[in-house]
């Protein structure tokens, strides 16, 4: 589960389009169109499908909080792509100082290696630069203090906030470790859409419809005068 932004952010012009998508047989099944991702929009698509009969094992996401509330009762499983983004943040893709250099490579290693193998390097980690993690620098104007490696702090910080969550695919041969599939179709989609540039939402979503559900199992009556 995913959104695909369209607009400007800065402009307060976006909007964006949220996807359920099953990895495995490649098909979309639900998707709506908001101003913003919220637990309300993930609520409705759950909702929707749990209607028409379908029981959700589990839901692989990028970390939005939304996710976790929407979903509580059900197994999450934290995008690896998404979880080396945030931490590639805060380190950069070639970190100078060696505490970034080392958390960047630690985090390249969840997509190869196991639950128990990964929490005992990261312990590690958090234990060999804790103290340099929690540098603190003084504003010689405002005297107030402030974290030197506030970035790397940051990335450090999210690693333990989805560790939970990081290696749920374990219990489940079926659960996707990553959001690729869908990443592939939203890449899939900009491509077509950047053919039509200029669309208004109102025939942008059109189009939109028309390719989700190029992708997707036989919508119902209602869907398809919906989409038509």
């Amino acid at each position: 589960m995913d959104a695909l932004y369209f607009g400007e952010r800065t402009e307060d012009t976006s909007w964006c389009a949220v996807c359920f998508r099953d990895p495995n047989r490649k098909e979309n099944l639900w998707w709506s169109f908001t101003k913003n991702e919220t637990t309300g929009i993930y609520l409705q698509g759950r909702a929707y499908l749990e209607n028409l009969g379908y029981t959700i094992l589990s839901v692989t996401g990028d970390g939005f909080g939304g996710l976790r509330t929407a979903f509580s009762d059900i197994l999450l499983q934290m995008c690896h792509v998404h979880m080396e983004r945030i931490v590639v943040k805060g380190t950069t893709r070639k970190p100078i100082l060696e505490a970034g250099q080392a958390l960047l490579a630690l985090i390249k290693t969840l997509h190869y290696t196991e639950e128990n193998t990964f929490k005992k390097y990261f312990k590690k980690y958090v234990e060999k630069y804790q103290s340099f993690l929690n540098e603190r620098t003084i504003n010689p104007l405002t005297g107030e203090k402030s974290l030197t490696h506030e970035p790397l702090h940051g990335a450090v910080l999210s690693v333990m906030r989805f560790l939970p969550y990081l290696f749920t695919f374990e219990k489940n041969k079926n659960i996707s470790r990553t959001t690729n599939s869908l990443e592939g179709h939203f890449s899939h989609i900009r491509d077509i859409v950047g053919v039509h540039r200029g669309l208004s939402r109102s025939h942008l979503e059109k189009v939109l419809n028309s390719i989700f559900l190029a992708s997707t199992i036989a919508p119902t009556e209602e869907k398809l005068k919906y989409i038509l």
